[in-house]
């Protein structure tokens, strides 16, 4: 898809209706800009899926025109795609010293960190491509060395927030940097790009430091053994535990690869402080008394093969929760979730733990990382864009940041609320609804990303639902008659030996079928499977009210 040369165009090829597998991208003239590219996990709906990614279809058509890839921050949702970006479009990534740090753990894992041009960015860089020049400022959020994103183009300028809130007395500095966004603003802001996702929460976000004195003091209640579970990226958080465990004399297991991979590289950047006697070994445990261990391990989610998952279900090689032992869920639940973290409470509960979970005032163990209604209202007062593009968020949080929006003074029509794929354009100073570009899921199972389309789906579902019936024939290659009973195997059908008569129709019905089609002397494979699939699908569902995926496999003796 061709652009006009003098125009700017802003593009959402994820992140916007939906949470989740961020992706944004700039264009002016023959430069393009990429945002983020992040993942998120699939629903029950995609059987046999692992990641959802962004679909790149528009870059890869354009790709002699993208010039960079800047990463605002480390999490999932914004780096979890880079790896298979990568491997079809190699370009140079920006992001900070702890953002790249989380970026090279998963590159490394796909052979890709030795080809990857990487760059480091703080809040004083510039990344200049073509006529587009981009700096950034410091922005807190629930990981540290997050940055916002400053474009400079000839069309105006344009702000892309990043993921924020205005935490004023952050567990490890800096501070938000409320100057330099005030600076921005006093520059002119043509669009803002700004994250939504509390923007139905009214208030401010609290501070993160209230989270670290609620693990402190169910440390110091704990009398036995304590297992906290938190997203392995959130480092301020893993760095308060750290020191819960110090100020209590407990020792400090981690459990998860994940949550071993990234404390390893956040001490080595220097984003945690301890020291290595701290830490032991899930085999060391023994060696100390139950009222000197941590476990900080992951599985907040209650994912099924995670660490935490595993000790709910007695099923680690080491570690057994036993009653009293204290289990803290420090982490929100992300929607989708729900069952399964339920799920691993129950189990918990079931070994006798003490179980302690809930975000906010609930349990004082989990904050979130994003502002509330009067941190959006202070991003929109610091910066004064002409125009507001909610990101970040699904339909409803978008429409009330148009509403915050409404309220500090910004018109109604200059708020685009926008659908993955639509493009906003700015030629001559305004602002419109551009050309769509090609957007949508690129679903990633194993190691393959894009193959497993909606015929593929369907089968999975349909093998999900109802199972599968394979018949095998054998028919004379000279005659065309059958030569022996056909073979019925039934996969997640029905119970073969509980259902003979069953089982013995369907036999009966291959048989009239076969010799049907060879009276009318029909030979055409394809046309002999169709028709068993019809006569035996229709005669199943007429029986058990079942549409079982039914495979004719016919064998030339």
């Amino acid at each position: 898809m061709k652009t006009a040369e003098n125009k700017l165009l802003i593009a959402a090829l994820g992140g916007v209706n939906e949470i989740g597998k961020n992706m944004y991208f700039i264009q002016y003239a023959e430069d393009i800009i990429v945002i983020d590219c992040g993942s998120k996990f699939p629903d029950e709906s995609l059987p046999g899926i692992d990641l959802i990614v962004p679909d790149i279809s528009y870059l890869l058509e354009n790709k002699d025109k993208v010039k960079a890839l800047i990463v605002t921050h480390g999490h999932e949702d914004h780096i979890g795609g880079i790896p298979y970006f990568l491997k079809r479009m190699n370009i140079p990534v920006y992001g900070s010293k702890l953002t790249l740090g989380l970026i090279k753990i998963k590159l490394k894992e796909h052979n890709l960190l030795r080809e990857a041009e990487l760059h480091i960015i703080d809040a004083e860089s510039t990344v200049n491509v073509g006529s587009i020049k981009a700096s950034f400022f410091t922005t807190i959020h629930s990981i540290p060395d997050c940055l916002g994103v400053f474009f400079q183009t000839p069309e105006g300028n344009v702000v892309h927030t990043g993921d924020f809130k205005f935490d004023m007395s952050p567990v490890k500095g800096p501070f938000p940097d409320l100057h330099r966004m005030a600076e921005i603003g006093m520059k002119g802001v043509k669009v803002l790009l700004s994250e939504s996702t509390n923007a139905e929460r009214p208030g401010f976000t609290p501070s993160e430091q209230m989270v670290g004195e609620h693990i402190f003091d169910a440390f110091a209640r704990a009398k036995q053994q304590v297992f906290i579970s938190t997203f392995a990226s959130n480092v301020n958080r893993v760095q308060q535990i750290i020191d819960a465990s110090v100020k209590t004399g407990r020792k400090l297991v981690l459990l998860g690869r994940s949550m071993v991979n990234v404390v390893t590289m956040a001490k080595e950047l220097g984003y945690l402080d301890f020291t290595d006697d701290l830490l032991i070994g899930p085999d060391e445990t023994e060696r100390f008394p139950p009222e000197k261990i941590a476990v900080l391990c992951t599985g907040s989610q209650g994912e099924p093969m995670a660490a935490l998952s595993r000790l709910a279900s007695s099923r680690h090689p080491h570690i057994e929760i036993l009653p009293g032992d204290t289990v803290i869920i420090a982490a929100g639940g992300i929607p989708g979730n729900e069952r399964n973290l339920a799920q691993l409470i129950d189990n918990l509960y079931v070994l006798g733990a003490r179980v302690i979970y809930g975000s906010g005032n609930a349990s004082g163990m989990h904050v979130s990382g994003h502002g509330s209604q009067e941190e959006l209202k202070l991003m929109l007062t610091l910066m004064k864009p002409e125009y507001l593009i909610p990101v970040h968020g699904e339909f409803r949080m978008l429409y009330q940041h148009r509403m915050l929006a409404d309220s500090v003074g910004i018109m109604p029509e200059n708020v685009f609320i926008i659908q993955n794929g639509d493009t906003v354009q700015i030629k001559e100073g305004r602002a419109s609804l551009g050309p769509k570009v090609p957007s949508g899921n690129s679903l990633v199972d194993g190691l393959m990303i894009g193959d497993v389309g909606n015929i593929v789906l369907r089968d999975r579902r349909q093998l999900s639902s109802d199972g599968m019936l394979i018949i095998v024939t054998t028919l004379s290659k000279m005659e065309k008659h059958m030569v022996s009973s056909p073979e019925v195997i039934s996969r997640g059908f029905v119970f073969v030996k509980d259902s003979e008569e069953l089982m013995s129709q369907i036999q009966d019905i291959v048989k009239s079928t076969m010799s049907d089609l060879s009276e009318s002397e029909t030979t055409q494979w394809n046309l002999i499977k169709k028709t068993l699939k019809d006569h035996i699908g229709q005669y199943v569902y007429k029986r058990t009210k079942r549409r079982p995926m039914i495979l004719p496999i016919i064998i030339e003796v």
